[in-house]
């Protein structure tokens, strides 16, 4: 049974098939936005790799050896939560260079900041995940690469919200899962095939910064 079976097979709350264009519109998030994102995040993920080599010959070795002579191409759903190091440099990757960089959420009631000021019911809020994955309370030294930083003794006492790249709450990510399997995949298919190195002869060029008020 594929994507598209589900879909026609799927029923709402009250018993009915989706219509034409229900099927449609989910079709297009799951192949569209999801496909963009995970994208992006397997774009900047290679990228880090191959400005830090010595991670990525980590993640090279770490697959080697739970494959243990299987052909790369033979890795399986059940190898994809055996690879803690791998993990580490997509969730750092991430933190660094969230694909979607904020999100907006209607507020169902009242909010008390800690200064006192209240966020009404109602209003709509635009939630910075780039700036929550950049805090320097939060992450010391933010602009660095460091996948040490999601390792089980690091993340000890860091709250769920402090990384955020999937959005969090009843609203979160419906894709999450899929998009780490995708790129612990790829990832897994790339660095034992390849040697990630960054082309000297075309740095990369910064983009211009825009104020708005």
């Amino acid at each position: 049974m594929d994507f598209i079976d589900l879909l026609l097979l799927a029923k709402d709350e009250d018993g009915n098939t989706l219509s034409d264009e229900a099927i449609s519109a989910e079709a297009d998030t799951f192949m569209f936005e999801g496909h963009d994102t995970t994208a992006s995040g397997l774009a900047w993920l290679l990228y880090n790799l191959a400005h830090h080599p010595h991670y990525q010959e980590r993640c090279r070795q770490e697959v080697r050896e739970l494959l243990k002579g299987r052909d790369v191409e033979e890795i399986e759903w059940e190898d994809l939560s055996h690879l803690p190091f791998t993990t580490m440099c997509i969730k750092e990757s991430l933190r660094l260079h969230p694909p979607v960089t904020a999100v907006s959420r209607r507020c169902t009631e009242d909010i008390a900041l800690r200064d006192g000021r209240i966020i009404p019911k109602g209003i709509i809020c635009l939630l910075s995940i780039y700036g929550t994955h950049h805090n320097p309370d939060i992450w010391p030294e933010p602009q660095v690469y460091n996948p040490l930083r999601f390792s089980p003794e690091n993340s000890q006492g860091r709250s769920p919200l402090d990384f955020i790249p999937f959005s969090a709450g009843p609203r979160n990510c419906i894709g999450q899962s899929f998009a780490m399997a995708e790129l612990k995949v790829v990832t897994a298919l790339t660095v034992t095939r390849f040697a990630i190195r960054p082309d000297t002869g075309r740095p990369p060029v910064r983009a211009g910064k825009t104020l708005t008020k």
